[in-house]
C-alpha cells in the first residue's frame, strides 16, 4: 500500500528532545511519572507538634480593634459591665448580649442542665407549634409532605409522641423535636408555651464547664439586662459555684464581671 513513511521514534529520543512550551512533556509508556516532592515549608510543619500546626491566629477587624481599646482591663461590677458591653457593640442591628459563665464543678464529667424564665424576656418573639389534640394530626401530614416549618419551638403531650415519629427525621435536624430533657414533652403544654414566650432559656454546660446564654438585647434598659442575668445566676447557684463571668455583645469585645457584684 502507498502512503507516507512514518519514522519510528523511540521513547528515549522523545524524552531528550527540548521543547519551548512551558508545559511538561506528556508521560510516555514505560516511563515513571514525576512525583512532587514536599516543600521545605511542608517539612517544617510536619516536624512541629500537632497542637502547634492546628493553632490558627485570629485576625480581628478594625471595628473590633477600635472597640477593644475602649473596654479597659479591669473587672467591673455587673451594672458597669452591662453598660460597658452595650457601648462596645458595633453591630448595625439589635444585637444580643450574651453571658459566658465558667463553673467550678466537683466532678470533671458533671453536667449542668436547667431552665429559667428571664423576667424581661429574650427580645425574640417565639412561634410555638403545639401537638395535643386529634385535630393537630393534620399538621403532621403537612410537615411530612415537605411543607414549611415557620416555628421556633415544638411542644407535644406524651400521648402524641408516637404520632410524631413519622416526622422525627424532619424535626430532629432542625432542633424542633420535642423531648423530655428540654421540657417540651408535657401534660401541660399551655404552661410551657407561656413560659417559652415569656423568655424561658435553657442553661447547660458544654464539653467544658462553661455556659453560654443570651440575657436579652443591647436595646434593653440596663436594669432589665441586670435582672435577666441575676435570674440565670440564681438558678446556677442551686447547682454549682461560679468561677468567672464574661459579658459580650454579638459583635464586640467582652468585659469581665466581678463575682462579688453578682
Amino acid at each position: 500500500m502507498g502512503g507516507r513513511k512514518v519514522k519510528e521514534i523511540k521513547a528515549e529520543e522523545i524524552s531528550e528532545q527540548p521543547t519551548s512550551d512551558s508545559k511538561p512533556p506528556k508521560a510516555v509508556s514505560g516511563t515513571r511519572p514525576r512525583i512532587a516532592t514536599p516543600s521545605l515549608v511542608d517539612k517544617q510543619l510536619a516536624e512541629k507538634p500537632k497542637a502547634v500546626r492546628s493553632k490558627v491566629k485570629k485576625v480581628r477587624g478594625k471595628k473590633y480593634v477600635a472597640a477593644s481599646g475602649k473596654r479597659g482591663t479591669e473587672e467591673l461590677t455587673l451594672e458597669e459591665a452591662v453598660k460597658k458591653a452595650k457601648e462596645l457593640s458595633y453591630a448595625k442591628f439589635d444585637a444580643s448580649l450574651d453571658a459566658h459563665i465558667t463553673l467550678e464543678l466537683e466532678k470533671a464529667d458533671q453536667q449542668i442542665r436547667a431552665f429559667t424564665v428571664l423576667p424581661h424576656g429574650t427580645g425574640k418573639e417565639l412561634r410555638v407549634l403545639v401537638f395535643s389534640r386529634d385535630a393537630d394530626e393534620a399538621k403532621i401530614e403537612e410537615i411530612s409532605a415537605g411543607g414549611a416549618i415557620p416555628y421556633d419551638a415544638v411542644v407535644a403531650t406524651p400521648a402524641f409522641m408516637s404520632k410524631l415519629a413519622k416526622v422525627a427525621r424532619i424535626l430532629g435536624p432542625k432542633g424542633l423535636m420535642p423531648t423530655p430533657k428540654t421540657g417540651t414533652v408535657t401534660d401541660d403544654p399551655e404552661k410551657v408555651v407561656e413560659e417559652l414566650k415569656k423568655g424561658r432559656v435553657e442553661i447547660k454546660t458544654e464539653v467544658k464547664p462553661v455556659i453560654h446564654v443570651s440575657i436579652g438585647r443591647v436595646s434593653f434598659p440596663d436594669e432589665h439586662l441586670v435582672a435577666n442575668f441575676k435570674a440565670v445566676v440564681a438558678e446556677l447557684k442551686k447547682q454549682s459555684k461560679i468561677k468567672s463571668v464574661i459579658l459580650a455583645p454579638t459583635m464586640g469585645p467582652s468585659v469581665k464581671v466581678r463575682l462579688d457584684s453578682l
